[in-house]
């Protein structure tokens, strides 16, 4: 009787990783928009830091992310379970978020105005060069707007991993939220302190480069290193701008049933890559169409606030 419950035991565990896994790469990749532009906005975090002391900002960023988490988590889950309808509505306001969020990016240069964009990174850029000033100070700011923003892109990562696990026993929730929290934070702060630092690894191999051939290649390979890494950080941005629209029209289109069969009926009778093709150019469309009529709301309310 003992070795049966234990392996009823077992098989009850086996049967929740399972679950947990098959949520969790569901919720990954519901959450690829809002991780991509968590990844590109925190490695921009750091511009205008001292290179010595790129990396103590992102752990410091990063440990404040997982404070976020641990209080976002719980929160998450007490909705779950006792305002269960409450997700929906969430989803929806995460996935307008994600695409304002993203149009935005796209019309920034006409809704800001490039002079005080400048003398920001000006200011950065002088107080990086300035050993007398008081850096810690500045780095501070830049520590505790990092830590502000990355509180509303985790709580759209939780959300969405919820969402993606809503079906699920409140323990699966749990197992599921927490692993994608703990995930993002790992993943995405370990790729940020190495991009941050991928331009000082060129740095350093053109430094140590010798006469020989194998100097020579180093030196070669630093230079390399050089040209990719401005142009990674801009793909990296693209990348995350376009999955905001992917994700975010995808939660709009799922959690709005006209859309829903709108979308459908697109996509009908194509079979294979044609019918993801479809869908996800439906999504996209749907994430742009929405984050230009919040933008233009949002800046008439602003210019007429101003007026």
């Amino acid at each position: 009787m003992a070795a049966a419950g234990l392996l009823a035991l077992l098989d009850d565990i086996a049967t929740l990783l399972d679950d947990v896994a098959v949520y969790s790469k569901v919720a990954a990749k519901n959450t690829a928009g809002v991780l991509g532009d968590d990844l590109a906005l925190n490695a921009q975090q750091v511009s205008g830091v001292q290179a010595r002391r790129e990396l103590p900002v992102v752990w410091a960023v990063a440990k404040g992310s997982m404070l976020n988490k641990l209080i976002l988590v719980p929160a998450a889950l007490l909705i779950s379970a006792f305002l269960p309808w409450l997700i929906t509505p969430l989803l929806m306001a995460g996935g307008l978020f994600l695409c304002f969020e993203g149009f935005e990016k796209i019309v920034h240069k006409w809704l800001h105005d490039a002079a005080e964009d400048e003398a920001h990174h000006q200011e950065l850029a002088r107080a990086a060069s300035d050993e007398t000033q008081d850096m810690r100070t500045a780095e501070k700011r830049q520590i505790k707007g990092a830590i502000r923003t990355d509180f509303i892109l985790s709580a759209e990562i939780i959300v969405i991993a919820l969402g993606a696990a809503r079906e699920a026993g409140i323990g699966t929730q749990t197992l599921v939220v927490s692993v994608v929290a703990v995930a993002a934070t790992i993943g995405v702060y370990g790729l940020v302190a190495g991009i941050v630092k991928f331009d000082d690894a060129g740095l350093a191999l053109i430094q140590r480069a010798g006469a020989d051939a194998r100097g020579r290649m180093r030196e070669a390979v630093g230079r390399g290193i050089l040209h990719v890494a401005p142009r990674l950080m801009r793909l990296i941005t693209v990348v995350g701008m376009v999955a905001m629209f992917l994700v975010g029209g995808g939660i709009l289109v799922h959690g709005l049933p006209f859309l829903h069969h709108a979308v459908e009926h697109l996509a009908h009778g194509l079979e294979g890559p044609a019918h993801m093709a479809a869908v996800m150019t439906a999504n996209a469309a749907t994430g742009l169409v929405a984050g230009a009529v919040l933008v233009a709301v949002v800046e008439g309310f602003r210019r007429s606030g101003s007026a």
